[in-house]
């Protein structure tokens, strides 16, 4: 690891000693610092009863290097992310290579098929190459995960092409394990954090996506669709996966909408249908929808409420009937306090999130944000009785505050609580559940430019 430190150093002082000194300005060096300082009591799912709560600091640290020239744009962004403590303050090594934090997160290029006559009159077409994030629409089903400290990449090849304000993408990615002498078998079970939602437990083999996208007067109207396939497995007696020729597909497809309603209503909606196989192998029939208004007071004050819905499978379902937010940003959608749609997951029955938001600008540099969540069921719960539950997950409170001091230094601080009931408890398979949850943090972050 120590080398590849060594080979990014050199990389970026490279390209700042041999780009001459007219063209400084296409080059960018910039970076981030970023800790959080969590207490949690129940985040992500709900203590058991004696359960102690846990403390840590954790700190993302990136060095990001651009260049832009004719026809041509290169980025790197290398980072390591690791909890305070994880390293002895005397040794020389890393930890054990399963908590080394230090990685690629981004390495891409992009080259214009246009020459610059055509891109100064705003229209482009061009090609981008390498690992880089995907980040369309509201982040709901393709975002950059930028809340989790290591966030999300993809490693993909991406063609671009936009004019008048019409926009459209299309996605290529095919993933392998290693420079194998024969065959394509996958295996995309990953170390560490699930790729996709909901702790879906396998990276895709290969993806195709196509995405459009028109501006309108006040907003933008767009159409996404995804096709990921995951490698086909077997089962041993002893539970051991055996991997086989061919593929599960599975296709994400629905429009999105956000507009303004007059002066002062913004209005977001969206729907997706879910068809194909599971990553298993199960025929799959899902799908979601979302609608979202908020209203601006004045200035400072703006409120406004929504309704989130996955579908889910019940006991008896022979399809599998869950909607899977592919690979977005659930933590912007349902609570900050991650109990749906992340890692942990809670199993397959979907999810309806009726809530109330509100946001209050306190000064050009504080705004305060406050979310009441009603968290239920999308399918029927049962016990290990088969007795019918309650379809009611509890509620969710959320407060967050956010100062920038300068352009490059911001503070973040939040509050978190969450009444959970004994159905999720049920859900989640967690034994003498504790009434409440609880779950703060501080998050400081700096971001200089040292050239731009």
């Amino acid at each position: 690891m120590k080398t590849i430190r060594y080979l990014f150093i050199a990389a970026a002082l490279g390209i700042f000693i041999l780009v001459p000194a007219e063209s400084s300005a296409q080059l960018s060096i910039s970076g981030q610092l970023r800790t959080r300082s969590e207490l949690l009591d129940g985040q992500g799912s709900p203590l058991s009863k004696g359960s102690k709560p846990a403390f840590f600091t954790s700190q993302r640290t990136r060095l990001n290097v651009g260049y832009k020239g004719y026809r041509t744009q290169f980025y790197i962004s290398a980072q390591d992310v690791r909890v305070w403590g994880q390293d002895a303050s005397t040794n020389n090594r890393v930890t054990n290579a399963s908590l080394n934090g230090f990685m690629l997160h981004e390495a891409w290029g992009e080259i214009s098929l246009l020459d610059t006559n055509y891109t100064k009159l705003g229209k482009e077409f061009s090609i981008k190459i390498g690992r880089q994030e995907l980040l369309y629409d509201d982040s709901r089903l393709l975002g950059n995960l930028d809340w989790l400290q290591q966030a999300r990449r993809h490693d993909a090849a991406l063609i671009k092409y936009s004019n008048k304000g019409f926009t459209t993408h299309l996605g290529f990615a095919y993933n392998q394990n290693s420079e194998a002498k024969t065959g394509t078998l996958y295996n995309g079970v990953p170390n560490g954090y699930a790729a996709g939602t909901n702790g879906i437990g396998a990276m895709y083999k290969s993806m195709q996506f196509g995405y459009v996208s028109k501006k309108l007067n006040q907003g933008i109207i767009s159409f996404l669709i995804l096709k990921d396939d995951f490698q086909k497995y077997s089962l041993t007696a002893t539970n051991t996966r055996t991997l086989e020729k061919g593929v599960n597909s599975r296709v994400t497809l629905g429009p999105y909408i956000q507009t303004k309603l007059g002066k002062r209503i913004n209005l977001t909606a969206s729907a997706y249908l879910q068809t194909g196989k599971d990553k298993d192998g199960a025929d799959l029939s899902a799908y979601m929808y979302s609608i979202k208004g908020i209203y601006e007071v004045n200035r400072i004050i703006s409120i406004g409420s929504g309704f989130d819905y996955t579908s889910g499978s019940g006991s008896g379902s022979t399809k599998n009937r869950s909607f899977d937010p592919l690979y977005g940003t659930p933590h912007k959608f349902w609570g900050q306090m991650d109990y749906f749609y992340t890692a942990n997951g809670f199993g397959k029955g979907g999810l309806s999130d009726l809530f109330l938001s509100s946001t209050i600008k306190a000064s050009s540099r504080l705004s305060i944000q406050a979310d009441l969540h009603q968290f239920s069921s999308a399918a029927q719960i049962t016990n290990s009785k088969d007795e019918k539950l309650s379809s009611n997950f509890g509620e969710e409170l959320d407060i967050i505050a956010t100062y920038n001091l300068t352009k490059t230094i911001s503070f973040q601080g939040g509050y978190c609580t969450f009444l959970p009931t004994s159905s999720l408890a049920q859900t989640k398979a967690v034994t003498d559940p504790q009434k409440m949850a609880h779950w703060a943090y501080l998050m400081i972050s700096i971001k200089p430019d040292f050239l731009k």
